[in-house]
C-alpha cells in the first residue's frame, strides 16, 4: 500500500504556510513520521482564515498525520534540541528565507556533519542562489512574478490570480518528488544531498508549454479566458442555463461538434477547416457556436456531446462539484475529528494504488502537542526545561 511505503522514515519539518506543509503532509500520507517544529506562537499557517472554534481550516487541511513539537529556536538550549532531532532524521525540510537556517545553526552543512546521509530540502521563494534569494514571496506574488497572472483572466480584463494557492501546492509536490528521488539515490550509494526547491521555478514549470511557445515564436501570450492557446475549440461555451467546457479540436470531434450543433458548414469554411485557422479566428468561431449552444441547456448538450465522445463537462461551482458521481466515486473526502475544532469534512489524500482507499489522516496537531513524546523518544527530555515539557503535556 502506498500509505505504508515510507514507514520507518523520520522527517523533521521546519515549514509553514502552504508549500512546505504540502510537501511534508505528502510524505506523511506515504507513511513517514513527520515531526513539525513550531515556535511557541505556532507556525504562520495557524493564523489563516477561515477558523472553526479558533482553529485555522487551512492549517488543518495541510498538516494531518504530523506531530507538533514547540521549540523557541532563539533559545540556545532549545535550538540544540532541534539540531539533535534533525541529526536523528532521514529528511529535513525547511521553508525559511535563505540564510535563516544558517544563522540558527540548523543549516545543511551543520546537520550533515552530524548526519552525513541526510536528505535536506530547502523551499524558498526564489531559490538558495538566485539573485532574488533575499526577497520574500507568497503564492500570489509568485503568480505575478512568474508571468502566470498575465495569462490568467479574460481579454482586456485586470490581472487575475488563480484563486487556489496553485504555486504553493505544486511547489510542495515538486519538493516531495525531489525528496523521494534523493532517497532512492541514497538507497543506492548511501549519500545524502541538499535539495533547492524554488516557488518561482515551480511557477515557471507550470507554464512549460506556454514558455516553450514564447521561446519558439517570440509572441508574448495574453489573457484569453477559458481557452487553450494551442487548440480550438477548447474553451467554455455559453448555454441557455450556464456554461460548459468543450474540447473538440481533434478532427473527428470537430466534425462531430459541428454536426450536433447543426453547423456542418463550419467544417468546410476556410477560416475553420484547419486547427491553426480555428485558433486565429477563435472569437468568430465561438460567436457562431454560441448562436446554437445558447438555445439549449447544459444537460441537453452534454448528453449529445458525450454520446459522440466529445470531451466536455459542465462548469461547476464547489456545491455542484461535490455532488457529482465522479467526486463521490473518487472517495476524496474524509471526516476529521479534531479535539478543538470538532468534526470536519476535509479532502482526502489522492495518493493510492488501484483499489486502495487511503487511510483517514490523523488530525493536524495542536501546537506543541507532542513535545514531550518526541523528546522522550529522542532521549532529549533532560535537555529542555521541565516547565516547557509540562506545559505542552497540558495543551
Amino acid at each position: 500500500m502506498l500509505s505504508k511505503s515510507l514507514i520507518g522514515l523520520r522527517v523533521i519539518d521546519f515549514t509553514q504556510i502552504g508549500a512546505g506543509p504540502t510537501c511534508t503532509q505528502t510524505l506523511a500520507d506515504l507513511g513517514a513520521d513527520v515531526v513539525k517544529i513550531e515556535s511557541p506562537q505556532g507556525e504562520l499557517g495557524r493564523a489563516l482564515a477561515p477558523f472553526v472554534e479558533g482553529e485555522s481550516v487551512g492549517f488543518l487541511a495541510l498538516n494531518g498525520n504530523k506531530r507538533s513539537v514547540s521549540l523557541d529556536l532563539k533559545d540556545p538550549q532549545q535550538r540544540n534540541a532541534a539540531l539533535q532531532l534533525a541529526a536523528g532524521a532521514d529528511v529535513v525540510v525547511e521553508s525559511f528565507r535563505p540564510g535563516v537556517m544558517d544563522r540558527l545553526g540548523l543549516d545543511y552543512e551543520t546537520v550533515k556533519r552530524l548526519k552525513p546521509d541526510v536528505v535536506y530540502c530547502s523551499i524558498s521563494a526564489y531559490g538558495q542562489r538566485n539573485p532574488w534569494k533575499d526577497k520574500p514571496g507568497v503564492d500570489g506574488v509568485l503568480q505575478a512574478a512568474s508571468g502566470l497572472m498575465s495569462v490568467t483572466g479574460v481579454p482586456d480584463g485586470p490581472p487575475c490570480k488563480v484563486q487556489v494557492p496553485l504555486v504553493d501546492m505544486v511547489t510542495g509536490y515538486i519538493a516531495s518528488i525531489a525528496i523521494l528521488g534523493a532517497l532512492a539515490r541514497r538507497a543506492r550509494d548511501g549519500a545524502g544531498e541538499w535539495i533547492d526547491v524554488s516557488m518561482f521555478a515551480s511557477a515557471v514549470s507550470l507554464q512549460q508549454m506556454t514558455f516553450a511557445a514564447y521561446f519558439a515564436n517570440g509572441a508574448v501570450p495574453t489573457r484569453i479566458g477559458s481557452a487553450a492557446p494551442y487548440a480550438a475549440p477548447n474553451e467554455a461555451l455559453r448555454c441557455a442555463d450556464g456554461w460548459i467546457m468543450v474540447a473538440a479540436y481533434h478532427p473527428e470531434r470537430w466534425i462531430a461538434l459541428c454536426r450536433i450543433v447543426e453547423r456542418p458548414e463550419l467544417t468546410s469554411d476556410g477560416r475553420f477547416r484547419e486547427l491553426s485557422g480555428r485558433i486565429t479566428h477563435r472569437a468568430e468561431l465561438v460567436r457562431l457556436l454560441e448562436e446554437r449552444t445558447t438555445l439549449r441547456t447544459k444537460a441537453a448538450w452534454l448528453e449529445q456531446f458525450e454520446a459522440a465522445d466529445i470531451i466536455c463537462a459542465a462548469i461547476n461551482d464547489y456545491a455542484e462539484a461535490v455532488a457529482l458521481p465522479a467526486f463521490v466515486g473518487a472517495n476524496m473526502t474524509e471526516v476529521m475529528r479534531h479535539p478543538v475544532a470538532g468534526e470536519l469534512m476535509l479532502p482526502r489524500s489522492p495518493l493510492k494504488a488501484v483499489g486502495e482507499v487511503p487511510p483517514t489522516r490523523r488530525p493536524a496537531p495542536r501546537l506543541g502537542e507532542h513535545t514531550s513524546e518526541v523528546m522522550r523518544e529522542a532521549g532529549l527530555e533532560d535537555q529542555l526545561p521541565p516547565t516547557l515539557l509540562c506545559k505542552q503535556e497540558r495543551t
